[in-house]
Parts: structure tokens; C-alpha cells; sequence
């Protein structure tokens, strides 16, 4: 049940009823008319700008528009009150069963209340994490594994068909570098003293697949020369880091429907025929880059590429996908995986990038589009960096990475669900500061811990109503006597378990899955607000022990906040907590 949407519907019909009538002329657009929560709440229910979007191309006064439209909207029973306000607003109040309509549902689809349709059926593949296979994730990867899980999570529950993919990149000369760092790591397996030289891999964390290649090799590899031993260690240490990472993904409680290796384009006429693609559509031509910014003259050395006409298509310049000497640029193996999603029937492609890789963007959409002709869209999500803080410093580097501190280390010291909601309560472009004491401590300042205490303390108000013999199975609270909820700070609680729906169809549309953390803290906020409320008045309790019908009513509007709790912490892929302690 989403009433915003519902209300919406009563406007559009309105409209269209004035236009039958005259009052406004026929083949207004109506798609910029919103219903939404009223910045102040003293102000009403919902308001809508219908008479502001439409006043001009109906060649009429706003304020009159609005209060012809009121006078529509008047004979609707939900609406126990419609008002112009400003210069053409409308504030609307609802009757008050529309409330408690809004909490039975909410009783009734559980976990599923604010499901929507939006996106029916849509097949959208969103691309996260691809981490390098050349060591175990960092704290980087961290946000980025649980931004792309909860945006997966929540198109899902926004109606869209989600597959979640791993990009492997294996086909780059840093697979190369990952066998030579493996192999002196096999080396010192065999009672060698390993040769970390620069630019190698440091890290202990290839220590036990030197002792693996020893266990399945022996010593039959030492002394060889690079071209024997080079792509058989290259395919077991990457096979060995793409465990490791499996691994720490499961930690994150992160799975992943399909893994993607590069390598697999290369050899087999993936890249070739997704460059002849853009070349049947005149997008592939020899020529000359003009020199890079910044750069002199004399600086630059002119030469023959083959190029993509991405300018075509909103990029600043032409991009190379073959270098001189014939050799792919590291942007065609991404063409031809793009072109694979696209092949495979997705609608939607949604890719999930470090902050680093902000100048890849327009190239990359520029591709998409030539590539389906404007058929299929892709949104790139960059992923600002994480700043770790411990006793107020800086986290220290982690010495079994070599360089950097790890996706184990910081789940391993916060937990799983901790370190996901954290690392969501921050817009995705927008620094991350992830202190290990702030996100552990038991405050309102932690938005973590207040949301997972709201749901607690509607799990003890559950266990205390049993005792006192109350039936609390959603069903029975569906049908109590709603109507007795009577006071602002439950009904305040009540419109805002009816705002989920809305929330989740804006964030869906938006690929935003931090819009979902801001809303569970402000209905958690309310929550709290009326629990310390009836510490001074008894009559807000929620168990009321003389009056058990009263008490039903009370918990099923509680019981009905812990549902989209609940919905919204399985988004993030969050447990809801029946207790703290």
C-alpha cells in the first residue's frame, strides 16, 4: 500500500475530471505532479505542487488553479481536508483511518510492505567490487561490495530482474606480476630466500600459496625459466586470490550471482566482434589524437591509433582501442565485456567504480550507447574513499596486505552489519569517515546501534505483551482496534511507516540505497520519541496491563514500525536485533 502514490492517482484524476469539464485544457502533462510529506508537518499529511507545474501551460493564475482543484478533491473521502497555501501549494489532511489502513497492511505483507512494481520486471545487471585478483580487498572495496549489495537488494524489492556480477580482471599484465610475486613466495616454500623485488607483491598473504605451488610442484619449478612455469602459477595464485576474495565477500555476507572473467574475451573473438559492432556503425576510424592536456608540443609523439568515435556520443575526445604496434588498449576488453551485457538481454547496466576511476565514466556510457543504439542505459556509481580512525588516529596499515588495510580486518573488529550500515550512511560520492569506536558505541550519535535498539525495544514490548497473554501474531494485531491510537505522536509514527513505500520507489529510481540508512534512523528517531514520551505520560505506553485491547493497538502500530525496520535492514543487508546487549 503506498497511500502518497494512491493519493497521487485521486490528484491525476482530478485534473482530468477539470479538463473533461473545461476548467483546464485538454493534453496537460501530469508527469511532474508530486504528492509528497509537507516539509512541516504542521502544515498537513501530504501536499502537492499540481497547480504550480501546471499553471503556466494551462495559461492560468496558480492560486486559482489550486483552488479549483481543492474544490475537486473535497468530495474524495480520504481527504478530510485540502487547503491552498503560498501561492498555489496545496496542503492536504487525511481522515484518519487512512492511518490505520497504512498500519494493517503493514501487519498484513510483513518484510514485503513497500514492495513495488516500479521497476516490472526491468533486467538490470549491476557490476560491483571487481577487485583486482592479485590479493585480498581493502577497506575501498568494502564500501564498494556493500553499496552494490544494497543497490542490488533494493532494486530488487523495487520489482526489477537484479543479477549481481564480478568483473575478473585476469587479463592484464597485473596478473603477470601476481605469478612473479607467487613464485618467489614458492621459492621461500623450498628454503629459498624470496626476492620481493620492486613493484612485486609484498604481502604475507601469498606466504601459503608458495606452500600450495610447493605442495603440488615440489621443486621442479625452481631454476626454470619464466616462460615455464609463468602461466600455469599465473592460473593457480589467481584462482587462489579469487578464493580468498569469495571468501572475504562471505564475511561481508556479500554472494554474487555471476563472475566474469576477462580473460575469457581475449583468444575467442569477443573483443574482435565487439569493435567490428562500432566499426559497421562507422564508430571505428585510424587516426591521431590531438595531444593530452597539459602536454607540449614537443612533448608528444604523434602516431596511428584505431579509435572509437566516442566524441558521438558525449566524450571529450576520441578513445584508442588498439595501440600502434597492434596490441588492445586496456578500454577494448571493456567494450566487448559491456557488449556481452548487452548481448545477454539486460535493460539496464549499472556499474560500480572506485573514485579513481572518474575519467572512465563518459567513455565507458559513450560505448554503451553505441553499442545498443541508445537502447540500454549505464549508470556508474564512483565510490568515494574510506578514512579509518581507531582511539582517534588513523587505522594503521595491515601488515599481511603489504600496503593497505583489509576488508577482513575492518569486519573483523565491527562485525558484518555494523560495517554495512556504516558504510551507508554517507551518499556513495561523498568521504566516509569510519571511526572503530564512534560506529561501536551505544548512543544516538551511532546510527547503527539506534536503529537496532528501536527494533529491540519492539521485540522486549512484544515479549512483555505474551506474558501479560496478548495474542501479538501479525494477524491478531492487524485486527485490533486501531482507532484507539489517538494521540499526534502515534499518528506522527503512523505517517511515517506510511512514507516507506515512497522512500523505496525514490531511491530505486535514484540507484541511491543510502537514502534507505537515513530513513531507517528517522523512523527509528520517532520510535524512540514516543517510547521516552510514555515515560512521562502512562497513557503512551505501549503496554497498557488494565486495558489488553488498548494494548494491542498500541503494539500493532509499534509492531508495524519494526516490520520496515526489519524490511529496510534486510535491504542493507543488516540483521534486525531482538535485543542488545
Amino acid at each position: 500500500m503506498n497511500i502518497f502514490a494512491d493519493i497521487r492517482c485521486t490528484v491525476i484524476a482530478a485534473l482530468e475530471e477539470m479538463e473533461a469539464e473545461g476548467t483546464l485544457p485538454a493534453g496537460l502533462d501530469t508527469a511532474n505532479v508530486s504528492v509528497e510529506p509537507p516539509r512541516d508537518a504542521a502544515h498537513g499529511d501530504m501536499a502537492t505542487n499540481a497547480a504550480m507545474v501546471l499553471a503556466k501551460p494551462a495559461k492560468m493564475n496558480p492560486r486559482a488553479l489550486a483552488e479549483a482543484l481543492v474544490e475537486q478533491l473535497s468530495d474524495d473521502p480520504r481527504i478530510a481536508s485540502a487547503e491552498v497555501a503560498g501561492p498555489g501549494f496545496i496542503n492536504l489532511r487525511l481522515a484518519p483511518g487512512i492511518w490505520d489502513e497504512v498500519i494493517r497492511a503493514a501487519l498484513q505483507d510483513g518484510r514485503d510492505f513497500g514492495r513495488s512494481d516500479l521497476g516490472r520486471g526491468v533486467k538490470v545487471n549491476v557490476e560491483y567490487v571487481s577487485a583486482n585478483p592479485t590479493g585480498p580487498m581493502h577497506v575501498g572495496h568494502t564500501r564498494g561490495a556493500v553499496f552494490g549489495d544494497a543497490l542490488a537488494s533494493l532494486l530488487d524489492f523495487a520489482g526489477y530482474d537484479v543479477t549481481r556480477e564480478y568483473y575478473i580482471n585476469d587479463g592484464g599484465a597485473q596478473v603477470d606480476v601476481l605469478a612473479r610475486s607467487a613464485y618467489e613466495r614458492y621459492r621461500e616454500a623450498n628454503g629459498l630466500e624470496p626476492e620481493i623485488r620492486e613493484g612485486l607483491y609484498p604481502g604475507d598473504y601469498l606466504i601459503p600459496v608458495g606452500e600450495a605451488l610447493k605442495a603440488k610442484y615440489g621443486a621442479s619449478l625452481i631454476d626454470k625459466p619464466e616462460e615455464d612455469w609463468l602461466a600455469d602459477v599465473r592460473e593457480f595464485a589467481t584462482e587462489a586470490m579469487m578464493e580468498m576474495i569469495r571468501g572475504d565477500l562471505a564475511l561481508l555476507g556479500v554472494e554474487m550471482d555471476v563472475f566474469y572473467s576477462e580473460k575469457s574475451l581475449y583468444g575467442t573473438g569477443q573483443i574482435e566482434g565487439a569493435l567490428k559492432r562500432l566499426e559497421d556503425l562507422g564508430l571505428i576510424y585510424e587516426g591521431v589524437l590531438e595531444p593530452p592536456k597539459g602536454k607540449l608540443p614537443e612533448d608528444w609523439e604523434e602516431r596511428e591509433q584505431t579509435l572509437f568515435k566516442s566524441t558521438n556520443y558525449g566524450d571529450d575526445v576520441d578513445r584508442p582501442v588498439k595501440k600502434s604496434d597492434g596490441a588492445w588498449t586496456y578500454f577494448a576488453p571493456d567494450i566487448a565485456y559491456h557488449w556481452t551485457k548487452i548481448e545477454r538481454g539486460f535493460d539496464l547496466l549499472i556499474d560500480v567504480f572506485g573514485a579513481d576511476h572518474g575519467g572512465y565514466v563518459k567513455r565507458m556510457k559513450a560505448a554503451v550507447a553505441a553499442l545498443s543504439e541508445n537502447k540500454v542505459s549505464l549508470d556508474i556509481k564512483l565510490i568515494q574513499l574510506v578514512k579509518l580512525f581507531k582511539n582517534g588516529e588513523p587505522f594503521k596499515m595491515s601488515k599481511r596486505a603489504g600496503t593497505f588495510v583489509t576488508l577482513r580486518d575492518v569486519v573483523e573488529q565491527a562485525g558484518a552489519d555494523v560495517t554495512r550500515f556504516h558504510m551507508l550512511t554517507r551518499k556513495n560520492d561523498a568521504p566516509l569517515d569510519f571511526d572503530f569506536d564512534k560506529v561501536l558505541e551505544q548512543s544516538k550519535d551511532n546510527p547503527v546501534f539506534y536503529v537496532q535498539y528501536a527494533h529491540a525495544r519492539v521485540a522486549s514490548v512484544l515479549r512483555k505483551a505474551v506474558e501479560l497473554g496478548v495474542d501479538v501474531n501479525d494477524a491478531a494485531l492487524a485486527g485490533a482496534d486501531l482507532t484507539r491510537n489517538t494521540h499526534e505522536a502515534e499518528r506522527a509514527l503512523a505517517r511515517k511507516i506510511a512514507e516507506w513505500p515512497r522512500l523505496v520507489e525514490i531511491a530505486a529510481r535514484a540507484n541511491e540505497p543510502h537514502r534507505i540508512a537515513f530513513f531507517l534512523y528517522e523512523i527509528a528517531s520517532d520510535l524512540h520519541a514516543l517510547w521516552h514520551r510514555g515515560n512521562e505520560e502512562t497513557a503512551l505506553r505501549f503496554v497498557q496491563e488494565d486495558d489488553l485491547p488498548l494494548t494491542s493497538a498500541k503494539i500493532a502500530l509499534a509492531r508495524a514500525c519494526a516490520v520496515v525496520i526489519s524490511a529496510g535492514l534486510g535491504i542493507l543487508g543488516v540483521t534486525p536485533a531482538e535485543e542488545m546487549r
